[in-house]
C-alpha cells in the first residue's frame, strides 16, 4: 500500500515576489495528485488564507492554513544591521480556531513590532500564542537545521528542546531529501539521526514555489524583479527543484523512511479548522438603556419625519415599515446606524458629503439623514438596494471631500476605538504592461526592447484588465513580434506566466474596517509599506468572509471643489450657498449644460456625452438621470432615439393594446 502524504510547506504567489502558482492552481494541482488535504504557508504572511480555505472546500480538500514565519536571531525588537536582519524560518500550522486566532496574532504583532526587513516573531511571541498551532521546523532555513549543518549538536539540542517544551507532542522536524542540491542528502541523514537521539518526529516535506519544473525559469525571473537577497540567492542554484512533487514522486524518494510520510499525513489529519465564512458582526453602537438597535433606527426615521415635514401618508407608511422590517429581519440594523452617526459627524462638521449607488432608493436612509434623496419622488425601489432574499450584505458608499477623509477616518478611531479600525488592504498585480517591463528588466534585455512591446499592449478598461493573450488577439504588430522576434518572443512568454501574480499590498482606496472587539481578533493586520497607515492584510472579500463588514469612505476631489467654491462666495460674495439646498429646476443650469458648457463637471464633461447633452437641450433633472445612465456600453446605442423622442414627442410609439381574447 503506498504511504500517504500531504503538503505542509506550500507557497502560494501570496509570498510576494517568491512563489508562482495562484491558489485556485495549487488547490487544483494537489485535487489531481490525488491529495486529500493541502497546507498554505506563505513567507511571513496570511494574505491568501481566506481564499485559501474557500477554494479547498470548493474543490473538496482540507484546508490546512498556516505561515512560513520569519523568527528573529534575538528579540523581534531589536533591530541591528548584520546581526538582526538574518531571521530564520518556523513552519505554524493551526490545528483548530484556537491555533488559527493566534496565527492572527503572531503575524499581526510580527508587523507591527517585530519588522525589520521582514515581520519577525520571537520565543516571547510564541510562547504566549502557542495554543492550537503545530511547530514544523523548516528542512532548509530552521535555526535547529542550521545548527546541525555547523556541527553544533548541543546548540541543536536547546533549540529543539525549548520547542518540545512549549509545542509537546505538536512539535515536528521536516526532512527532506533534495538529492539536486549539495547539502540535501547530508543535512537528511544528520537530520534523521539528531531526531531519532532526542526523540523527535520527522514529517517528509518538499518546499513548494511553483508547480512544474517548467516554471522554475519564471520563479527565478520573478525572484529577480523582486530584488529579495534571500529568493534571488535560493532560485540561483540551476540544480534545484521547488516543484510541486506528487504522491509518488515523494514515495519514491522517502522509500527507505515511509514514516515521514505518514507523519505528514497525520499532521493534516490534527488540524481541524472550522471557520464561519459570511457570519456578520456589527461596530458596538451606543443606545438608549433598554433599547436595541431596531428601536433606536426607528426613533431615527420618525424624528426624520418630522424634520423633513414629510407626511405620513398610506404609501410612506407601508414603505418605511417594510424597509425597517427587512433590516431589522436581516439584522442590520447596527450597521445603518453607524453609517448615520458618521454623515451625521460630517454634517456638524462641514465636511461636503454625498452617498452614491442604490442606497437612495431607500426611505428610511432618507429620513435617518443619510440619503438625501427622497425615493418616493424619482420611483427608486428599496428591493436594488436590500432585499429578504439577499444573501449579502448592504454595501452604502459615502464619498467624502477628499482633503477632509482623513478627518473622518480619525473620528471613527476615537469614537469606536482605534484598535477596533483599519483600512482595508488591497493587492498590486503584475498587469500585462508591466509584467512585460518586470521581465525584460530582470531578464537583462536593453529598456527599449521592453518599453517597445509593452507599449503596444492596449490598457484594459476598469473591471476589464488587458491580458497578454488578449493584447495579442487585438495588435498585429503585437503578434509579428511574437512570431519573428526572438527575444520579443521569450519576454512575452516569461511575462504570460508571472502576469496577474500579486506584486505588492497597499491601501484600498476607500475601504474601511470597524470591529466590536480588538481586529487582531478577525484579520491580520500590518502597516502600509508606503505610507504606515494601519492595513488589513486580508483584501475586501476576505475581509467580509472573515466577519467585518466593508465601509467606503472615498475621498472625491469634486466635494473638495464645491466646498472650496461655497467658501469662497462666502468670502467674496458675503452669500450663505446651501449646497444641498440648490433648486433642480434652475433654467439657466439646463441652458448652460445645452450649449456644451461642461468643462470639469463630474460626469457630464468629456466630447462624448457634450456632444450629447447639446442635441438633448435637457430641461429637467430626469434628462440627466437618463443620460448618466444611457451612457455606457451597451444602452449608450439608445441614446439617439432617446434624444429623438425627448425632442419629438410625437415620435414615440405607444404601447398597443392587447386584443381581447373574448374571454
Amino acid at each position: 500500500m503506498r504511504p500517504d502524504f500531504v503538503h505542509l510547506h506550500t507557497h502560494s504567489h501570496y509570498s510576494l515576489l517568491g512563489a508562482l502558482p495562484k491558489v485556485p492552481d495549487l488547490v487544483a494541482r494537489a485535487k489531481k495528485e490525488g491529495l486529500t488535504a493541502l497546507a498554505l504557508t506563505d513567507n511571513g504572511n496570511l494574505y491568501g488564507a481566506i481564499e485559501f480555505y474557500k477554494e479547498c472546500q470548493k474543490q473538496g480538500l482540507k484546508p490546512v492554513l498556516g505561515l512560513d514565519a520569519y523568527l528573529a536571531p534575538r528579540g523581534r525588537k531589536d533591530k541591528q544591521s548584520g546581526i538582526d536582519n538574518r531571521p530564520s524560518r518556523l513552519v505554524l500550522l493551526a490545528k483548530n480556531e484556537e491555533g488559527y486566532r493566534n496565527l492572527l496574532k503572531i503575524v499581526t504583532l510580527s508587523n507591527l513590532e517585530g519588522f525589520y526587513y521582514k515581520p519577525r516573531l520571537d520565543r516571547e511571541l510564541l510562547e504566549a500564542h502557542a495554543g492550537g498551532l503545530i511547530a514544523v521546523a523548516s528542512f532548509l532555513g530552521s535555526e535547529l537545521s542550521a545548527f546541525l549543518a555547523a556541527r553544533e549538536a548541543s546548540r541543536a539540542r536547546e533549540v529543539s528542546r525549548w520547542y518540545k517544551k512549549l509545542f509537546s507532542e505538536n512539535f515536528f522536524l521536516e526532512v527532506g531529501k533534495y538529492p539536486e542540491l549539495d547539502i540535501g542528502l547530508a543535512r537528511f541523514r544528520a537530520t534523521l539521526n539528531f531526531a531519532s537521539d532526542e526523540g523527535l518526529k520527522t514529517a517528509a516535506g518538499r518546499e513548494i514555489f511553483y508547480l512544474s519544473p517548467a516554471d522554475r525559469e519564471a520563479w527565478q525571473t520573478l525572484a529577480l524583479v523582486g530584488g529579495s537577497a534571500e529568493a534571488i540567492e535560493r532560485s540561483s542554484n540551476e540544480a534545484s527543484d521547488f516543484s510541486f512533487y506528487s504522491r509518488e514522486a515523494m514515495a519514491r524518494e522517502h522509500a527507505d523512511c515511509p514514516e515521514t510520510l505518514i507523519t505528514s499525513s497525520l499532521i493534516a489529519e490534527q488540524c481541524d479548522l472550522k471557520l464561519k465564512i459570511g457570519s456578520w458582526v456589527f461596530p458596538d453602537v451606543a443606545t438608549e438603556p433598554g433599547e436595541n438597535y431596531d428601536q433606536t433606527l426607528r426613533k431615527l426615521v420618525e424624528r426624520g419625519l418630522r424634520e423633513k415635514g414629510l407626511a405620513l401618508t398610506d404609501e410612506v407608511r407601508r414603505r418605511v415599515e417594510h424597509e425597517l422590517k427587512v433590516i431589522a429581519n436581516k439584522g442590520y440594523g447596527p450597521y445603518f446606524l453607524v453609517v448615520a452617526d458618521l454623515l451625521d459627524y460630517a454634517h456638524k462638521r462641514g465636511i461636503l458629503t454625498t452617498i452614491r449607488g442604490s442606497v437612495a432608493g431607500s426611505l428610511v436612509t432618507y429620513l435617518a439623514g443619510i440619503t438625501n434623496v427622497n425615493p418616493l419622488d424619482y420611483n427608486l425601489p428599496f428591493e436594488r438596494f436590500l432585499n429578504p432574499e439577499r444573501p449579502s450584505p448592504p454595501d452604502i458608499d459615502m464619498d467624502f471631500a477628499d482633503n477632509r477623509r482623513e478627518e473622518m477616518i480619525e473620528y471613527v478611531k476615537v469614537s469606536y476605538g482605534a484598535d477596533k479600525v483599519a483600512q482595508i488592504g488591497t493587492f498590486g498585480t503584475m498587469m500585462a504592461r508591466g509584467a512585460v517591463r518586470d521581465v525584460a528588466r530582470a531578464q537583462g534585455f536593453p529598456y527599449s526592447v521592453g518599453d517597445r512591446i509593452s507599449k503596444l499592449i492596449p490598457m484594459g478598461s476598469q473591471g476589464f484588465p488587458m491580458t497578454i493573450d488578449r493584447a495579442m488577439e487585438l495588435v498585429p504588430e503585437l503578434k509579428k513580434i511574437y512570431r519573428e522576434e526572438r527575444e520579443g518572443r521569450q519576454i512575452i512568454d516569461m511575462a504570460k506566466k508571472i502576469e496577474g501574480c500579486a506584486r505588492h499590498i497597499s491601501v484600498h482606496a476607500a475601504g474601511v474596517v470597524i470591529s466590536p472587539r480588538p481586529l487582531i481578533e478577525f484579520v491580520p493586520l500590518q502597516l502600509d509599506p508606503k505610507g504606515g497607515k494601519l492595513i488589513t492584510q486580508y483584501d475586501m472579500h476576505a475581509v467580509e468572509d472573515a466577519g467585518l463588514l466593508k465601509f467606503d469612505f472615498l475621498g472625491i476631489k469634486n466635494l473638495s471643489i464645491l466646498a472650496d467654491s461655497v467658501t469662497l462666495v462666502k468670502k467674496l460674495e458675503n452669500r450663505e450657498i446651501d449646497i444641498e439646498g440648490i433648486p433642480l429646476d434652475d433654467k439657466r443650469t439646463f441652458e448652460t449644460l445645452s450649449r456644451g458648457e461642461t468643462v470639469g463637471l463630474f460626469q457630464l464633461n468629456g466630447a462624448g456625452l457634450t456632444k450629447f447633452l447639446c442635441d438633448l437641450r435637457p430641461t429637467s433633472i430626469h434628462d440627466i438621470n437618463a443620460m448618466v445612465a444611457l451612457y455606457r456600453p451597451g444602452p449608450m446605442e439608445s441614446i439617439p432615439r432617446y434624444i429623438e423622442r425627448k425632442n419629438n414627442p410625437r415620435t414615440a410609439s405607444r404601447p398597443k393594446r392587447p386584443r381581447s381574447s373574448g374571454c
